[in-house]
């Protein structure tokens, strides 16, 4: 029930209706109303949805008002902001953020450090084509024990790579991605990428075989990106370093021989293994930042530019045809994870930093400003982000304070002078706890609940951390976008 405030009943507020969303445009008729000064959110999605109006059944709305959601009814607004009952406030509907609810979990051995979807709405499955079948929806998952695993969505196991005396990785995986649904990329602390093919020979048993493995870093990678269509993958390491790789053995040029295992080691300590993989090096190795890397990812339209963001603060535009810097902006933290933002003119850059906010960059030369907006709410350091899959206004987060938190870029306010007075900032507008964490006492940090990787899809959005666990909330309608017409 809304919270009425003590204005009468009979006193009312001028309002009119906008909104940027071309399915649901009201008439210019009926875009001016005459509300009750008392009403909320609830109580204006009402007036939208009625017959003579929007005729929508019951779409909940969130309005804005000068960037902001509203929050209160419209009496405590125009109070607050020292205006009349006189003014004409204009708020502009959309549809709302519907909480996503928990689902399950996946149990594992260590720390969840990565996981992918492939489905009929993520980019892998788009990159598979006709081979990919309805009902084959998979999630892969990176773990600390140095292993990955396949899942189907019913939470079974379906395949686990091969140990390191098998082909598999020498110690911990910090990132994994699906190429398609036959094939993968990893990497992690041994300083490789390894590419695997994936096989199934029934809906409930599959198999990882490494094909590829590439050499070209000299520290950690801490972060993965993949082009299916091209076969490329984006590295990011510790090293300072970002990789740009095939997963083409044929078109891969050969590997420095001083980085192959065992280069400096004697015989006897030679790790060995069962399997014969080809090794292979990258197609150009950029040595762009000053201190660790902490991802990298295409640009959404132009896959032969790239954006990374480092220890350093710095945002780099690399132009992956010629291995070189075209661009850099320097921000005030180091920064730790990135994604990239689809827009029709250019993508929005998210960086999570260690100042446990996120910074909003437009990377292109002719931005006037660094930081568009800044993404408050997180206690801890921003560790992953991952766009809405069909939402342009959102983003979802993964922090070391054991949360992900769900952003609508449309909610904007000005930066108070605590925060700087300067751009505008940003409020989550739903937080999802890891579910073991449920009505224990909350360590500020977030310890034993880290997140540390997440993905968003239409499955829903899939979070992996410290609890050892994937966690599954429900991603599909996060964001309302079917209404009935009678």
């Amino acid at each position: 029930m809304e919270q009425l405030t003590d204005a009468e009943p009979s006193v009312q507020v001028k309002v009119t209706f906008t909104t940027t969303e071309e399915d649901i445009q009201l008439p210019e008729t009926k875009r001016q109303l005459l509300v009750p000064a008392d009403i909320g959110r609830h109580g204006l999605s009402r007036i939208l949805n009625a017959e003579s109006m929007l005729d929508t059944a019951s779409v909940p709305f969130d309005f804005l008002v000068n960037g902001s959601f509203l929050r209160t009814n419209l009496q405590e607004y125009l109070e607050t902001n020292g205006l009349s009952h006189e003014s004409n406030v204009t708020l502009q509907y959309v549809r709302s953020l519907i909480p996503p609810k928990y689902e399950t979990s996946f149990e594992h051995d260590d720390w969840v450090s990565a996981v992918d979807v492939l489905s009929q709405t993520s980019a892998a499955g788009r990159w598979s084509g006709d081979n990919f079948q309805s009902g084959q929806e998979r999630i892969l998952s990176a773990s600390y024990d140095g292993l990955l695993r396949i899942w189907n969505a019913s939470g079974n196991v379906i395949a686990t790579s091969p140990s390191a005396n098998h082909g598999g990785h020498l110690s911990s995986i910090k990132a994994a991605k699906f190429l398609s649904n036959v094939q993968l990329a990893s990497a992690g602390m041994d300083r490789t990428v390894r590419v695997w093919k994936y096989t199934e020979s029934d809906h409930f048993t599959g198999g990882m075989k490494p094909t590829l493995e590439l050499y070209g870093h000299t520290s950690s990678i801490d972060s993965l990106e993949v082009d299916g269509s091209s076969k490329r993958i984006l590295t990011a390491s510790a090293d300072g370093a970002i990789g740009f790789w095939t997963a083409s053995k044929a078109s891969a040029p050969d590997a420095d021989a001083s980085l192959l295992p065992g280069a400096h080691m004697s015989k006897r300590r030679k790790v060995s293994t069962s399997i014969t993989t080809a090794q292979r090096g990258p197609l150009s190795m950029m040595q762009v930042h000053s201190a660790p890397a902490s991802a990298a990812v295409f640009d959404p339209r132009d896959r032969t530019v790239a954006y990374s963001v480092s220890h350093d603060h710095t945002v780099r535009t690399l132009d992956l045809t010629t291995g070189s810097v075209v661009s850099t902006l320097t921000t005030s933290h180091p920064l730790l994870s990135l994604c990239a933002i689809p827009r029709a003119s250019a993508p929005l850059l998210a960086a999570g930093t260690s100042a446990r906010h996120i910074t909003l960059v437009d990377p292109r030369a002719s931005a006037t400003t660094t930081s568009v907006m800044t993404l408050r709410g997180h206690t801890n350091k921003v560790v992953g982000l991952a766009p809405s899959p069909d939402h342009e206004y959102a983003l979802v987060s993964g922090s070391h304070d054991g949360t992900c938190r769900i952003w609508d870029l449309r909610s904007v306010r000005p930066a108070t002078k605590d925060e700087g007075g300067l751009g505008s900032v940003s409020e989550p507008v739903c937080v999802i706890e890891r579910e073991g964490r449920q009505g224990r006492k909350k360590a500020m940090a977030g310890d034993g609940y880290k997140v540390f990787g997440l993905a968003w899809d239409g499955l829903g959005i899939f979070s992996g951390g410290e609890d050892k666990k994937v966690q599954v909330n429900s991603g599909r309608n996060v964001v309302a976008r079917e209404f009935v017409r009678n």
